[in-house]
């Protein structure tokens, strides 16, 4: 719990002075509803729920339930399940493209997903398929060296399409038993590289059918709503099954995640909460709500 509260004492800001009048009134009243919900779109919680946020503030009292249950109900209701992939139960091969913008950290989750592969017994190797920068390859390379994994790397200008299909195929041969194929940053707007990805996902599958069987995006949390357009583009454009959400500790608008779960359906499996190789963790929504409303003291 301690990593959570303190990775969203940002968006914790915004509203705690807010949220400590309501949860010490017996029934809000109307002007402090009102300024929470202001501070909660500040903070990028999506407008639909903080409508029912209101309307559930406003009943809670006719319920016998307090307000400070009635917030983490509905808050919690609202993120859903979201089950973080079991590595050991995988099945084999199982394979994982990364998609996402330049800066939102694929490689380096790319290379904390590996290392927790490892954790589980199993083989993991990882593709660069950042063919646009060195950097992004030579950083790949340097993170499966140090963790102790496989890796395929694409020469700089090379097919990212190829590199993707190169790495399935050294994995097959390699008994490697996961794939996780780590794409070059791209923006949502520029559609010839969006297309790009489905050549890439076309190419997995002609090496093995079925592949990929879990394409994440990877979300910058400094973005807030922005991160949640991209993701929508990047859905659009190639078939997502979950999302990443990094560097959640410097950002203030961790609302977001709500919009994401709600409006684009799609799961939200990791969270970062720092910089360290350890600090991805499994996304758990009644911590994160806990965290995000101050309550670690009743944990």
């Amino acid at each position: 719990m301690g990593a959570w509260f303190d990775s969203l004492r940002k968006t914790r800001a915004r509203f705690s002075g807010a949220l400590k009048g309501l949860f010490s009134a017996a029934r809000p009243d109307e002007a402090t509803v009102e300024e929470l919900a202001d501070l909660l779109i500040t903070a990028d919680v999506p407008m639909r729920l903080v409508q029912t946020l209101s309307k559930e503030l406003e009943n809670a009292a006719s319920r016998r339930e307090s307000l400070t249950a009635a917030f983490r109900r509905v808050l919690i209701a609202a993120l859903g399940d979201n089950p973080a992939p079991d590595w050991a139960a995988l099945p084999a091969p199982t394979v994982a493209l990364l998609v996402g913008i330049n800066g939102s950290g694929k490689t380096t989750t790319a290379a904390k997903l590996a290392r927790l592969a490892l954790r589980a017994g199993r083989k993991p190797l990882l593709g660069a398929a950042d063919t646009f920068r060195a950097a992004g390859s030579h950083q790949l390379k340097l993170w499966a060296d140090k963790i102790g994994c496989e890796s395929v790397v694409g020469a700089t200008g090379g097919d990212a399409a190829a590199v993707a299909y190169d790495a399935i195929d050294a994995a097959l041969a390699r008994q490697c038993d996961v794939v996780l194929v780590d794409t070059a940053g791209r923006m949502h707007t520029k559609e010839p590289l969006m297309r790009e990805l489905q050549k890439v996902r076309a190419a997995m599958d002609k090496r093995l059918p079925g592949a990929p069987h879990h394409t994440w995006v990877v979300l910058d949390a400094m973005l807030g709503q922005n991160a949640v357009v991209q993701a929508r583009q990047f859905h659009e454009m190639t078939p997502l099954s979950g999302a990443i959400v990094t560097k959640l500790d410097g950002s203030s608008k961790a609302g977001f995640l709500f919009a994401v779960r709600q409006e684009l359906d799609l799961p939200i499996l990791y969270a970062g909460l720092g910089e360290g190789a350890d600090d991805l963790v499994p996304f758990d929504p009644a911590t994160f709500v806990d965290a995000l409303l101050d309550l670690e003291e009743s944990k």
